[in-house]
């Protein structure tokens, strides 16, 4: 289309030095007619409007859908459960590890310690012949006594806590039956009148 004239002063290979282009139309191409914008395919708007038309579902589809609508409420269910669940699960697993890993590098007399202990609770459930009460009480006092001696500092904390316990425990259930007591053997003619009851 164009003819691009160089003319340059010095060598080319400068890069400091200007020169100037020119551009001319060759002699021999015929004269073209410029093309409007609006001309140029890549502005053209589509004349005519599409519609989006759905097909008809079929059978198969319709049975697909019905499915899934009846079964969302038990898979939101399930993802409910998951998300609950998973992170309890996560901290079991990794209580499994840490344990495993203690087992591996257990301190020197642990597991003669452990089997003192384990002895201990076999001991008991010997003693707690015929009673079921006393199989569930014996076992784990005899493992708590066989504990106590290789962790004392250990043992204070948990008897002291568990004591805690208890007494709140039988302190809830004296209240309790007080207050069962008071409505159940109280004379009606005691009754003392509250400001909410008229």
């Amino acid at each position: 289309m164009f003819k691009v004239i160089q003319r340059s002063v010095g060598p080319a290979s400068l890069s400091l030095l200007t020169f100037r282009v020119y551009a001319a139309p060759k002699k021999d191409s015929p004269h073209k007619s410029y093309m409007k914008i609006d001309e140029l395919s890549l502005y053209s708007v589509p004349e005519g409007q599409s519609k989006y038309v759905e097909e008809p579902r079929t059978q198969l589809e319709e049975n697909i859908s019905e499915l899934r609508h009846r079964c969302e409420p038990y898979t939101n269910l399930c993802q409910e459960i998951y998300s609950h669940t998973k992170p309890k699960v996560e901290h079991f697993v990794q209580w499994g590890v840490d344990n495993y890993n203690y087992l591996q590098n257990a301190p020197p007399g642990f597991y003669p310690r452990l089997g003192v202990i384990g002895f201990a609770g076999f001991v008991g459930l010997l003693f707690a012949r015929g009673s079921k009460i006393k199989k569930l009480v014996y076992p784990p006092f005899f493992m708590g006594l066989g504990a106590s001696v290789y962790y004392p500092q250990q043992a204070i904390t948990i008897a002291q806590i568990t004591g805690e316990k208890l007494y709140d425990w039988g302190l809830r259930g004296y209240i309790v039956v007080e207050d069962l007591w008071k409505q159940h053997f109280q004379k009606p003619g005691n009754v003392k009148s509250s400001p909410g009851n008229k």
